[in-house]
């Protein structure tokens, strides 16, 4: 008999921990540590903030959920991981021992790395269901007073998906209230062009994006570095290919909303308050190998935005690589499958194919790609757009949702959206 810990009841660790429970002998025990006591649905935080959901559309209570598959959750969250000791130190001081730990915890929001920037300064988010409802507050304000917004995504980020995704849904919810012409709107980002996305583009992303914001009457401000936000002017300096500065820019707003770039959480920190050597890069995100394994502390696993992952390519402003749903479902089925295999004495083999899949809602449309795999060069290398991305993310929100109700494991990417894009299996 087993312990096995699964840190995070996100998009990774809610699938993480129903797969390991299919893959587990009789007898381990699944743990899953929680911050908080529900599932947010954090795709759909975009449709959150203009108002499109409301909070308990895109939330489920997980107590009932792992109860029915006999896997225990704490929700207090995770103090500290003490990998040296096989334990997790929860908030509640609980000392949790494990066998196995699989980190799963997302990123830390590095908001305090800008000057003036996230919901305790100027901007807004949508990186969390609370901030999405705090940014739905702004967002009726703006309407009802509408004026300039700033949108996107400063050095360091990795997620750039939902930049584009707000500033286009923003776009559709202002013509649908008929006061799109009162609002000048620019998009600003660390990526060296539109459409890099943090890949080195997918297929052709930087065109469509491109039309798509000449279109919708969207400036845009790339190799960007933002310098700091006021109450209601952004400082950014402009980049040229070498890294130099080539403009100052100071942006008015009345509504801002950046990304911020990410970083391994506070759980992953010893008393010393520094990253646990061995356990994770200087910029806190986990070191695994090839089968998701920790090469330091081999009982230990990572999947999803936690880990650590090399940037695509070196770009004039730092970018990082985002971890999307597709990539995250295969590091899940690889690493039950290798937790496994170490509980059976047997040495992990498993490895996920790392391919990107995404989804973009704009909506009205979207833009959906495929990379395979995720680092050029690519066996599939391929984009396209129209209303059908639209239907097929509220589609997929729904199912995704739907799952985590029923508490099945299942992947969602291999058996329905590769369907839907006409992709057969990659590896």
């Amino acid at each position: 008999m087993a312990d096995v810990v699964v840190l995070g009841a996100g998009l990774g660790g809610i699938p993480m921990a129903l797969e390991m429970k299919d893959q587990a002998r009789p007898g381990d025990r699944i743990t899953v540590i929680g911050e908080g006591p529900s599932f947010q649905f954090v795709p759909s935080n975009p449709w959150v903030a203009v108002g499109w959901r409301a909070p308990d559309d895109v939330r489920v209570p997980l107590a009932p959920v792992f109860a029915k598959r006999g896997i225990d959750f704490r929700p207090a969250g995770a103090e500290r991981v003490l990998p040296g000791e096989n334990a997790v130190l929860l908030r509640d001081g609980t000392r949790l021992p494990y066998d196995v730990l699989i980190i799963c915890t997302g990123p830390d929001l590095a908001f305090d790395e800008v000057a003036g920037m996230g919901p305790e300064g100027h901007t807004s988010s949508v990186c969390t269901l609370d901030h999405a409802l705090a940014t739905r507050k702004a967002w009726d304000a703006f309407c009802a007073d509408p004026g300039p917004i700033v949108v996107g995504a400063v050095q360091g980020a990795s997620c750039f998906g939902p930049a584009y995704e707000f500033a286009l849904i923003m776009d559709t919810d202002l013509r649908r209230r008929k006061i799109r012409d009162r609002v000048p709107m620019t998009f600003v980002s660390a990526e060296p062009y539109i459409g890099h996305l943090g890949l080195g583009g997918v297929g052709d992303t930087k065109g469509l994006l491109e039309s798509l914001f000449r279109d919708r009457h969207i400036r845009w401000i790339v190799n960007a570095r933002s310098d700091r936000f006021e109450a209601d002017t952004a400082f950014v300096t402009e980049m040229d290919e070498s890294g130099q500065e080539k403009r100052r820019h100071e942006l008015p707003y009345k509504l801002a909303m950046m990304l911020p770039a990410f970083r391994g959480v506070a759980a992953l920190k010893g008393e010393d308050g520094k990253y646990v050597a061995g356990l994770t890069n200087p910029r806190g995100f986990v070191l695994v190998d090839a089968h998701q394994r920790n090469p330091t502390f081999r009982n230990v696993f990572a999947i999803g935005v936690c880990i650590a992952i090399p940037p695509v390519e070196q770009t004039p402003v730092p970018t990082g690589v985002p971890k999307t749903g597709f990539m995250i479902e295969s590091m899940v089925t690889a690493t039950a499958h290798n937790v496994r295999a170490l509980l059976d004495g047997k040495e992990p083999d498993a490895k996920p194919s790392l391919n990107a899949i995404c989804l973009a809602d704009f909506g009205d449309k979207g833009v959906a790609f495929v990379a395979m795999p995720q680092i050029p060069p690519r066996n599939v290398n391929w984009a396209s757009e129209g209303k059908w991305v639209h239907v097929a993310k509220v589609a997929f929100e729904k199912y995704f949702l739907h799952k985590v109700r029923r508490g099945v494991s299942e992947p969602i990417y291999e058996k329905y959206v590769m369907k839907l894009l006409g992709i057969g299996k990659v590896k």
